[in-house]
């Protein structure tokens, strides 16, 4: 009997673990990852429909997908009033929408890069569904690139807008007719077009409204209307999905359109493109030859666009913030010119605080300089300042403006340090230029300096020369202070400050300091001398660094040699301004008076289309000539560079 219960408890483990191995999924082991983005089976009605009526469309895809930020990435041309609903059933996907379609119109739903595979998430590139409410499908295109008016970057969230309506009034109050999206790239496509007389706009929406209803909303557009004909359609139209191109010479490719029961994939069909356009960078694979991947290709359209934040014109208070408890800031959309901008704490001594302007005095910040008022979590505050009402008329607006700070829970610690003032300069780095002041920064106001423990030496060998010297505080920031003296090119010096030569209005005393520090020689240094040829009129020519830093730029009126000396080595970007208006410095655009903003170019490299940067190695003098007369793209790769990727 016991061996017996023995044999039947063996015979129901061994049960148990048969069934748990053969219930248990795993991947097969082995094979190669799917890298097959997903494909359309089916379609209800199929992509193309003519004389549609319903209200819905369905998708089908050959295995189970998911929607990638769906709410931001999907958008339909013409727009509709209300954006349609998009749900995924299972291996389908279902656009649902409630306005009523306009008559005789295609339309065309941009999934761009949402739609990707629920197992390895390979991507469906800028797939698309048109359908038509008529008898035909149109089948025009807009093509053209969009780039910011500064820096010829690519702008973000961009969307391109093609108005049918020509008055300028139009992209403020209606819909466009056809709408689209700027890629990486700053290249875009509008499909689906009807033959006609257009506008075309760029826009940054910044409120989803599809129209420039806010002069803060960046902007762009043609001086001229669009003509859309047949003859210059020179590329096809991506019916369905543009997953992959082979380019040749003078072609081409697009894939074919999958019917209703087909499944195709990187099939394409041959088409010639005139000078204006190259193949598409619509696509996830670019080949060339077989197996090897190309350099993506670059996308030139027939348009370009120069997108631009038009100067503010209403007089508002833009923030106002405490992010210390002795400081507190308040910025204006505009300066006040001629009119004033004040500051008042009701209750408050006015010698426990004090105010700067910034420079052109559109910001005032606020210094706390009594402990019993900076200590308070809360303080009341009045501002009077320029305010343009509804009707565009400017007068004085006063607000009562609640500024709170509340100090971070401080760890609890036997012996309360005494806080040091600490402050930056630029003899921290051992070197000067030659000319070159030296600069004390702090990031509260100093108090006056006590001179009688500063000093500074040229060091001779083993001794010591005392060098005369005076300290200035700067006009209009009082966290700022300059050294002024002579110091000669290639010569060592020695700063000292005894403790508590340098304080604060907070009672915060310096450390003692020491700093050695030369002036190199000039021949340490680079030279770049510019010769700039083939243009009439006003320019200026700015020197940057590789993250776009301005660091120094001339002005000139006539083609001749420009020259920046006393360079550190390193990467530089150059820039020309085409100041067309001849005030100095660089003007952006004006839609209401159709103004454009004013062209910039970069430097070129060898190949002249695109912008290229110059390297100086330490000694070096290098002349340099560049035709201005000729604009430039920025290179995509100088665009990785400046974004840190």
């Amino acid at each position: 009997m016991y061996k017996r219960m023995i044999a039947r408890l063996f015979l129901g483990s061994a049960l148990i673990v048969t069934i748990s191995t053969c219930a248990k999924i795993s991947s097969p082991s082995g094979g190669q990852r799917d890298r097959t983005p997903p494909v359309v089976v089916k379609s209800i009605p199929v992509n193309e429909a003519r004389n549609f009526r319903g209200n819905k469309l369905e998708i089908v895809f050959n295995e189970y997908v998911v929607l990638d930020n769906i709410n931001e990435k999907f958008m339909v041309s013409p727009p509709m009033k209300k954006k349609p609903r998009v749900i995924i059933k299972g291996k389908a996907i279902e656009v649902a929408f409630d306005d009523k379609l306009k008559d005789s119109t295609t339309y065309t739903f941009y999934f761009r890069d949402a739609i990707k595979d629920l197992n390895e998430g390979n991507i469906l590139q800028n797939y698309q569904f048109v359908l038509s409410t008529g008898p035909v499908i149109d089948s025009l295109s807009v093509t053209g690139n969009i780039y910011n008016a500064f820096n010829l970057e690519v702008p973000e969230k961009t969307e391109v807008l093609l108005y049918r309506e020509l008055a300028d009034s139009a992209v403020v109050k209606h819909l466009p007719e056809y709408i689209s999206s700027v890629d990486q790239s700053g290249y875009f496509r509008i499909d689906n077009v009807r033959p006609g007389t257009y506008r075309l706009y760029g826009l940054k929406d910044e409120d989803n409204s599809k129209n420039y209803n806010h002069p803060d909303e960046e902007f762009a557009f043609m001086d001229s209307t669009v003509e859309i004909t047949p003859g210059k359609n020179f590329i096809p139209p991506p019916h369905i999905t543009k997953d992959s191109i082979t380019v040749k010479k003078g072609e081409a490719k697009a894939p074919q359109t999958v019917k209703k029961g087909e499944v195709k994939s990187h099939q394409t069909v041959k088409k010639r493109i005139n000078k204006n356009g190259v193949a598409t960078k619509d696509t996830t694979n670019i080949k060339k030859g077989a197996g090897k991947v190309a350099e993506p290709v670059t996308l030139i359209g027939e348009y370009r666009l120069s997108q631009f934040a038009a100067l503010k014109k209403a007089h508002y208070l833009i923030s106002s913030h405490r992010d210390h408890k002795y400081q507190m800031i308040y910025i204006l959309s505009l300066p006040p010119d001629t009119m004033k901008f004040e500051f008042s704490i009701p209750g408050a001594d006015r010698k426990a605080y004090f105010t700067e302007p910034s420079r052109n005095r559109d910001t005032l910040k606020v210094w706390l300089a009594d402990s019993s008022l900076y200590s308070q979590p809360q303080i009341n505050t009045i501002i009077k300042y320029p305010f343009t009402d509804t009707l565009g008329i400017t007068g004085y607006k006063q607000d009562t403006i609640l500024m709170r700070f509340l100090s971070p829970h401080a760890p609890r610690i036997l012996k309360i340090k005494r806080t040091r003032f600490t402050f930056e300069s630029n003899i921290q780095s051992g070197f000067l230029k030659p000319g070159q002041t030296i600069v004390f920064n702090s990031k509260t106001p100093f108090r006056q300096p006590d001179t009688s423990r500063i000093k500074l030496y040229e060091l001779v060998q083993t001794t010591r020369q005392k060098v005369p010297f005076y300290l200035v505080k700067d006009s209009i920031n009082s966290c700022k202070y300059y050294l002024k003296t002579k110091l000669a090119e290639g010569k060592k010096y020695l700063f000292i400050a005894d403790s508590t030569s340098f304080s604060n209005i907070y009672n915060e005393h310096s450390d003692s300091l020491g700093i050695k520090f030369s002036i190199k020689d000039p021949e340490s240094y680079c030279k770049l001398t510019l010769d700039i040829k083939n243009y009439e009129g006003d320019r200026i020519i700015q020197l940057l660094d590789k993250t776009e830093k301005l660091i120094a730029e001339t002005y000139m009126k006539k083609d001749g040699k420009t020259v920046f000396p006393l360079l550190d080595p390193g990467i530089y970007r150059v820039r020309v301004i085409y100041d067309l208006n001849g005030d100095g410095k660089w003007t952006t655009g004006d839609f209401t008076t159709h103004r454009q903003p004013e062209p910039v170019s970069y430097y070129p490299g060898p190949d002249s289309k695109y912008s290229s940067e110059i390297e100086l190695k330490q000694g070096w003098n290098l002349d340099q000539t560049w035709d201005i007369g000729v604009k430039n793209f920025k290179d995509p790769k100088l665009r990785e560079i400046k974004k840190g990727k």
